[in-house]
């Protein structure tokens, strides 16, 4: 089956993933590799969502994973086509040392924003394909937005003329335009993330306040779910992770703070669900996000898998089974894209984020 290809084919991967899925090879490439090289496939998603205006939306555009209708369409692909499977399943299978089925594909969710509720729950419940869904517990508690698009958001909207943060060493003009806004905004977060997790919180509060735009209840385009919708997602067969307490990255963090993050994002999902999650994915994901000492709290919380966002299929889960690689999908990606990445992730998924980063950081220095 082939189904109409819905999204924008951006570069050379775009265009290749789709003269590939066009010319039918992609289903006898995919048999070809199966037989081969039995490798887990994770697929990573933030928010599913019509695609807004970027000249009037105010918030981050690069969390938005697919539309509706692109969405769906991955969907039915990998339920045709592929092995859907439960993060538990995964781990219940490396358990008892057995292989996973050829072409397992696990659907993976980040963050918890509430169209994760709205629109990917129904859809992934009508199509019976299982996903796991990663959630920051303090922000479902609290209501907030997510620091990073909150920050974002400011940045977007600010009445500054400069942007000052002596915490990274940034001191610069404030565009007037909203894509240079926007431009700038990615640029601050690359260079964030090479600091203290608490220097990025303490930062984002500052300018709350030097700004006056406080975030203490997220506006409807960024809010995360509520208890009530995850419990519901949870009693129709959908597994809850942990992303930790605020969203913060782990291995930026002392080690009091690390496990506490780890540690009762757990306690408070058995709270919730009347039982203790079994999977936890690092906030951001990258290499600068967790460490030997964060998959080592992780294990002796009592996690039985972890996802790491470094892009990649594994071969050998039981190997790395606190740091799962898995296949980002963004909102620029038709169905011949997503369906080539399947086939082939090396050659059509992204980049690591680091190589991504640098090249940016490069980009604003001169």
């Amino acid at each position: 089956m082939v189904m109409e290809d819905i999204g924008t084919h951006v570069g050379l991967r775009g265009q290749l993933g789709q003269l590939c899925y066009r010319s039918g090879l992609l289903h006898s490439l995919q048999r070809m590799r199966s037989w081969w090289r039995r490798e887990l496939r994770v697929l990573a998603y933030h928010r599913v969502m019509p695609l807004p205006d970027p000249a009037s939306y105010e918030f981050d555009l690069e969390l938005i994973s697919a539309t509706p209708e692109g969405f769906r369409a991955q969907m039915q692909l990998v339920k045709e086509r592929y092995r859907p499977m439960r993060l538990g399943d995964v781990a219940a299978a490396i358990n008892a040392g057995q292989d996973l089925p050829n072409d397992a594909v696990v659907v993976t969710f980040d963050d918890g924003y509430d169209d994760n509720y709205r629109i990917a729950f129904p859809i992934l419940r009508e199509l019976g394909v299982p996903a796991t869904f990663f959630v920051s517990t303090g922000h479902i508690d609290s209501g907030r937005p997510y620091g990073y698009d909150w920050l974002v958001h400011m940045i977007l909207l600010s009445p500054a003329r400069r942007l000052q943060l002596p915490e990274l060493g940034i001191d610069l003009p404030m565009p007037a335009d909203r894509a240079a806004r926007r431009a700038l905004a990615g640029h601050v977060l690359n260079q964030m993330k090479e600091t203290d997790a608490l220097v990025q919180t303490a930062m984002t509060r500052r300018l709350e306040q030097e700004w006056n735009m406080p975030g203490d209840t997220a506006p409807p385009d960024c809010r995360p779910m509520s208890w009530e919708q995850v419990r519901e997602m949870h009693a129709a067969g959908f597994e809850f992770g942990s992303h930790g307490v605020h969203h913060r990255m782990l291995s930026k963090l002392p080690q009091a703070e690390m496990e506490f993050e780890i540690r009762h994002s757990r306690d408070t999902l058995r709270r919730e669900l009347g039982e203790a999650p079994r999977h936890l994915s690092y906030p951001v994901g990258g290499q600068r996000a967790y460490d030997e000492r964060v998959m080592a709290a992780t294990r002796e919380a009592g996690y039985a898998l972890a996802c790491s966002y470094l892009p990649g299929t594994n071969p050998q889960p039981a190997a790395n089974r606190y740091e799962l690689f898995r296949l980002a999908v963004e909102r620029n990606m038709g169905t011949g894209w997503f369906a080539a990445m399947l086939t082939l992730p090396r050659l059509m998924s992204y980049p690591p984020a680091h190589a991504d980063a640098a090249k940016e950081a490069a980009a604003w220095s001169h």
